[in-house]
């Protein structure tokens, strides 16, 4: 089993104490073996949490301490380990190797690797050719954006990413599995030699969408993926499957976003962090105002467009909850063909007009047409179940 980190809610030691007597007891009933990548969430000296009673200040966990939480999930039997990045690389079968990377260090978080840290990930790709070895790599941020609007956001992905997505895939590791953004997505890239690297980033299991992924590498050319969606566990869901109960929450968590814009705009703007101004505190609930109550076809007249008559009459707020959602989920439905596809592809044109092109977090241009158009609708990789090719 694969964990690509945030293993604790915020660095708890408590609770990395009880999530891994929890992997203990897994590995002992199971006899199945556990890898893990720790990460951000999962160290820090002065950490909050709630009870019953409230916000609480539990006792926090320092970078140095996550080796012996962990100790057991990867590292004690490692062929090869990082100290610094506490990183290593598992045999996990006959001919399968996998290379475990982490850049939330003592110290510091997200970060770019360095040259020295970047060579001994190639040593390693290196030595597992020459050992004819398959290696599959893991760390707990994407390498590639999960959709293509989320490359607007520094922290959703790799650092300096193209670095890394050389040296895996010109040494000859083609598929990494990632985590950090709960979404269900998988993407490839091509170096500049030409070689693949797949990116497959899977849904917290708390957490919607809520899945796990069955991987089966059948030759060094081709790996399986088959998507579940977690079973249900054990706490209060209202009634409903917990399924059900975790898509539930993450459209409260967007509907309450937005109607924060017109019901308690300082807090909207802290969360998106935009400056309070005279002016912002003026539009901001203005427009919450009338978002709240605008349907789809209304909100397209405005970019002076139109709606499919299927959807013009829906809730704009309610819509604009299914296109977040389905940024996570993937297998974004609003393609070309499709009323809301072909609603918001509208829209994109008319905003095209006056942006044609934006540059993401690190420095790229991109297309502002074909990266909304990707992020509402998938036109690539089943981001569920897919058999990649990896050469």
């Amino acid at each position: 089993m694969l964990i690509a980190g945030d293993l604790s809610f915020n660095g708890e030691k408590e609770s990395n104490a009880a999530f891994s007597a929890l992997l203990h007891e897994f590995q002992e009933k199971s006899g199945k073996r556990v890898y893990v990548v720790t990460a951000g969430h999962d160290f820090n000296e002065h950490p909050f949490a709630f009870n019953d009673t409230g916000r609480i200040e539990p006792q926090g966990t320092e970078f140095s301490e996550l080796l012996g939480f962990y100790r057991d999930f990867g590292y004690s039997d490692a062929i090869a380990f990082n100290e610094e990045h506490l990183s290593y690389v598992a045999q996990l079968s006959d001919d399968v190797r996998l290379l475990v990377i982490c850049n939330d260090i003592d110290g510091k978080k997200h970060i770019t690797y360095d040259d020295d840290f970047l060579s001994w990930i190639a040593a390693q790709a290196q030595k597992a050719q020459q050992d004819g070895q398959t290696m599959i790599a893991m760390e707990h941020y994407p390498v590639l954006p999960g959709q293509p609007i989320l490359a607007l956001i520094g922290d959703a992905w790799q650092a300096e990413s193209q670095k890394l997505v050389d040296t895996l895939a010109d040494n000859g590791v083609h598929l990494i599995f990632t985590g950090h953004m709960h979404n269900q997505s998988i993407n490839v890239t091509e170096t500049a030699k030409g070689n693949k690297l797949y990116d497959v980033c899977t849904g917290s299991a708390i957490g919607c969408p809520a899945f796990y992924r069955l991987v089966t590498v059948e030759d060094a050319q081709t790996v399986k993926i088959e998507s579940f969606p977690v079973p249900d566990f054990d706490w209060d869901t209202k009634g409903l499957s917990c399924e059900a109960y975790l898509k539930a929450q993450f459209e409260r968590m967007i509907r309450t976003l937005i109607f924060s814009m017109r019901d308690d705009p300082g807090r909207f703007m802290r969360k998106l962090r935009i400056k309070q101004t005279s002016v912002t505190k003026r539009v901001i609930p203005m427009l919450g105002r009338k978002l709240c109550k605008m349907t789809v076809g209304q909100a397209a007249h405005l970019l002076l467009t139109h709606a499919e008559p299927e959807i013009k009459n829906q809730s704009f707020v309610e819509f604009a909850i299914d296109i977040a959602r389905s940024v996570f989920e993937g297998n974004q439905p609003f393609t070309e063909g499709t009323p809301g596809g072909d609603t918001l592809l509208r829209v994109f044109r008319r905003i095209r007009v006056f942006v044609k092109t934006i540059k993401d977090a690190q420095g790229n241009e991109l297309d502002l047409f074909e990266t909304l158009k990707h992020t509402v609708g998938n036109y690539g990789i089943d981001d569920y179940n897919a058999v990649l090719k990896l050469k």
